[in-house]
């Protein structure tokens, strides 16, 4: 097939891996961990103060031994999803601190807002992984809101979840809590039931929390995301060639380190790196750049027969307007369509992950919705081709009624469901909604038809009791470190 967009040759991605060796064996990448130090030199990697050398030897077979697909089980067996290969997930916005209103203000996000979001990946048929952190919220104390966000994630939503990352002590709950679903945490190891994005502080170096929080999810055979986010021009070279290649030493240095602590662990491997507004001095999501280096990140993940990961409906704009519409297009198309086994941020974002909108979150399953349609093959055969209708009907004739046409009027076609595609009088008769309206009305129906998805109220206790205990023991801990 005929494509204007530049595709990286195998001598260019080789070229991006041979720096990659370079920069890892000469400069290395460093791990604020001292188990991870430890268990770097254990493993005979050279390793100077917190800087871990890794050699092409000890990536090559670190990448030898990652599942190129795997699945990641949901407390509802139907809705386990498979990562890898031809089979991808779609997961919502992550990280936004605030909410943008219908009317376009931005608020702090609360955990009621947590549980909204919650309901509409549960009902969505679009997304097929639930979040973790789609917000944070400013009402629960920093240092238990993890343990409040998995109850949520497991009680209101029975499909795979994204895990939690935030440092050990939360990796560990993150576990505790899916070995109380699974039946233990031994049965874990069996099969992922979740999946943590791990993001490399950049430029080249892995703090104490992420490191940790790897550590320990790997250890329990739950499934890691390692995203790096570099900044070309602040935390990574203005060339985005050069910001590849160090994106690809930050990844392969966590996958390394990934398969030192469980070989056979499940990672996907990705980013959302992009490009510094000289002009601001802010970070771009919707700049055309990071789909650039999104579908080169996508053809070094498959050069390693890696699971891929991609942004998703991002956007610098911060409202969902016509911005915030085309940038996220392209995002989603570009993630999608180009071979992304993982895309996150698929539905909600604004302000380049600052914020999200349940407007937006509606708007952009629409979105989805479109691209996925693009991947159903357009079928040729002696039955589609169909000569024997297109004879009888002839020259001049028409196919309005014709018995075929009613066979097939509900199954030809893609039928989207709030964009509009009436005439203008036909559209006027039917109210002249615009389609953020129509969206309000969507939100507004999704929520109240909302149904609790089946749990165990034993189950249900036991988690309840489990959070409780851990935040009294958190914050005992917390009152004795002040004193």
């Amino acid at each position: 097939m005929y494509d204007r967009i530049q595709t990286l040759t195998t001598e260019e991605l080789t070229k991006i891996h041979d720096a990659t060796m370079d920069l890892l064996k000469n400069t290395g990448v460093a791990f604020d961990d001292p188990e991870a130090l430890t268990l770097f030199k254990k493993k005979g990697v050279r390793v100077d103060g917190k800087t871990a050398f890794v050699s092409e030897k000890d990536v090559r077979k670190a990448v030898e031994s990652a599942p190129s697909h795997f699945s990641v089980s949901a407390r509802n067996p139907e809705k386990t999803v498979s990562i890898g290969g031809e089979n991808f997930a779609l997961a919502p916005g992550y990280g936004a601190p605030f909410i943008v209103t219908p009317e376009g203000l931005q608020r702090k996000a609360t955990k009621a807002d947590y549980d909204n979001f919650c309901k509409l990946i549960q009902t969505s048929t679009v997304l097929n992984v639930n979040g973790f952190m789609m917000i944070e919220p400013s009402d629960l104390p920093i240092e238990t809101a993890h343990l409040d966000m998995l109850y949520s994630n497991i009680v209101l939503c029975d499909k795979p979840s994204l895990g939690s990352p935030i440092s050990r002590t939360g990796a560990r709950d993150c576990i505790n809590m899916a070995g109380l679903v699974c039946g233990g945490k031994q049965k874990l190891k069996e099969t992922p039931v979740t999946l943590s994005l791990i993001n490399p502080h950049s430029p080249l170096r892995y703090t104490q929390e992420m490191t940790g929080a790897l550590i320990e999810l790997v250890r329990h055979g739950q499934a890691v995301i390692i995203g790096a986010l570099v900044m070309s021009g602040f935390s990574g070279p203005v060339s985005l060639a050069g910001l590849l290649v160090q994106q690809n030493t930050e990844i392969l240095a966590g996958l390394t380190l990934a398969q030192l602590v469980c070989p056979e662990a499940p990672v996907i491997v990705g980013g959302t790196s992009s490009v510094m507004d000289m002009r601001t001095g802010s970070l771009s999501l919707g700049a055309p750049e990071l789909t650039k280096i999104t579908l080169a990140t996508i053809q070094m993940a498959k050069f390693y027969n890696l699971p891929a990961r991609a942004g998703g409906a991002l956007t610098d704009a911060h409202i969902p307007d016509t911005q915030a519409g085309f940038e996220s297009a392209l995002g989603i198309y570009s993630g999608i369509c180009s071979g992304s086994n993982f895309i996150l941020h698929a539905a909600g974002t604004l302000g380049a992950c600052i914020a999200i909108s349940f407007e937006k979150f509606i708007l952009d399953e629409e979105l989805c919705g479109l691209v996925l349609e693009l991947l159903n093959p357009l079928k040729v055969s002696d039955e589609t081709i169909d000569l024997d209708t297109i004879k009888a009907v002839g020259i001049g004739g028409e196919y309005l009624t014709h018995p075929k046409t009613f066979e097939q009027c509900k199954t030809g076609f893609y039928l989207p469901n709030l964009v509009n595609r009436r005439e203008y009088a036909g559209w006027q008769e039917n109210g002249g909604k615009r389609i953020d309206e129509k969206v309000t009305m969507a939100l507004k129906n999704r929520l109240d038809s909302y149904v609790k998805p089946d749990i165990d109220p034993q189950l249900e206790k036991e988690l309840s009791s489990y959070i409780d205990k851990r935040k009294k023991k958190i914050i005992s801990d917390s009152d004795a470190a002040a004193w």
